[in-house]
């Protein structure tokens, strides 16, 4: 995000999120939160979110012994919480009880592995957004490198009772 000097958009921006800000903005919790800090965030166009990949991941025990991946699923599902950090904030969602829900995951690319060691960077932006349903795009990379691709529908609604 380059730094703009006209004054105009400087409105728009918001500053970078730490872990506690994201814990604010977001239900999830250990160890299904998958975003660890948002670098960017350009309200009503896209987030530049980070997730620290480390061996220590539950998932790192199963998939796969002897040559850990981080499941393709889990990069999308960490695209899809950083796109929700972008669409609280965008929609002015939070404190209000709402989630944001998968409706469909589509055109979906994996093209790398990701390992264990490595700082996976989340980009996600509206392709259309409405105040109850949001198609998103997002990419997920490691140094540049693309390891995922996806486009995504959510669903702005109330949290269950119970």
């Amino acid at each position: 995000m380059s730094e703009d000097t006209s004054g105009k958009g400087a409105a728009t921006a918001a500053p970078a999120y730490d872990i506690q800000k994201i814990l604010k903005a977001l239900p999830h919790r250990y160890p299904l939160l998958l975003v660890d800090r948002v670098k960017a965030l350009e309200i009503d166009e896209r987030i530049h979110a980070v997730k620290a990949v480390t061996f220590n991941e539950q998932f790192f025990q199963g998939h796969f012994p002897g040559r850990p991946i981080m499941p393709g699923v889990l990069q999308i599902e960490a695209l899809a919480q950083a796109a929700g950090i972008l669409a609280v904030e965008t929609l002015e969602l939070a404190g209000s009880g709402k989630l944001v829900y998968f409706m469909a995951i589509e055109e979906a690319k994996f093209r790398s592995p990701v390992e264990p060691g490595v700082l996976l960077d989340l980009e996600a932006g509206f392709i259309q957004k409405r105040a109850r349903v949001c198609k998103f795009w997002g990419k997920a990379s490691v140094e540049g490198k693309v390891t995922c691709e996806v486009q995504f529908t959510a669903m702005i609604a109330d949290a269950p009772q119970g």
